[in-house]
């Protein structure tokens, strides 16, 4: 009989952060992640192929094979790392992608209670994941002009919602959220000052209606209204209410 898994998310990554790291292109992924000593148990292709999903473009560290984008001017290239958090009772992992002078310019965490290794790890980096964004990619300057690129870097838009409502900080008076676009059919609100969701959206086939997963594991819907977000809230009756979080 399979053993019953309790997966938990926990995910510590700036805004910012987000937003640069979908400024670019093509990312590096080394051979072999460092921190893992004997096995790194497949992480390396792992995160080359959700890389590759999410449409950025993967490199090795023989430079004399990039395109010539990347081999002229390596600040159009991200670095990214794996490293092994590991714990005495969970698998973690830390995701982190460095810029041309190895600034850290993204960095999140995912943790797995799957305690086999070979599950564990792959899952933990799954979590870790699910806020890297979509690339959108822009023209970085060489590193001598690297301030004026990280300027111009943190000015650039995130990746535009498939709904294409206006806004991204929402409050019901009670709770300031910010909405965060992780993928195009789905985006994120959470507390101002965290990426640990509130709640989670998913697209249906009905335009601007999403499935909503709350944090507390609750499953409802929600939906645009005159630009606020609107979500119908579970209550101990079977009820709902209606939680409208207005556009600031």
């Amino acid at each position: 009989m399979k053993k019953l898994l309790m997966l938990m998310l926990v995910v510590s990554s700036t805004l910012a952060f987000t937003q640069k790291i979908t400024d670019y292109r093509y990312v590096v992924i080394p051979e072999k992640f460092k921190t893992f000593k004997n096995s790194s148990f497949g992480l390396e292709a792992y995160l080359a192929k959700v890389l590759q999903e999410k449409k950025y473009e993967i490199l090795t560290e023989a430079m004399d094979k990039w395109p010539s984008e990347a081999k002229n001017n390596s600040c159009n290239v991200a670095n990214a790392e794996v490293l092994n958090d590991k714990s005495l009772f969970t698998n973690k992992v830390i995701l982190q992608f460095r810029d041309c002078n190895k600034k850290v310019i993204f960095e999140s965490k995912g943790r797995s209670d799957i305690k086999e290794f070979e599950e564990g790890f792959p899952d933990a980096l799954k979590q870790a994941l699910t806020y890297v964004a979509f690339s959108n990619p822009v023209e970085m300057l060489p590193a001598a002009n690297n301030s004026n690129a990280a300027q111009n870097s943190s000015q650039s838009e995130p990746v535009v919602s498939t709904t294409n409502q206006e806004g991204s900080d929402y409050s019901n008076g009670k709770l300031d959220l910010q909405k965060i676009q992780i993928e195009p059919n789905q985006f994120i609100l959470a507390k101002s000052g965290s990426s640990v969701p509130f709640a989670v959206f998913k697209a249906t086939s009905k335009s601007s209606v999403f499935l909503v997963k709350m944090a507390d594991g609750n499953t409802t819907i929600g939906y645009f209204e005159n630009r606020n977000i609107v979500i119908d809230i579970p209550q101990a009756d079977g009820r709902y209410s209606k939680e409208v979080f207005v556009a600031k």
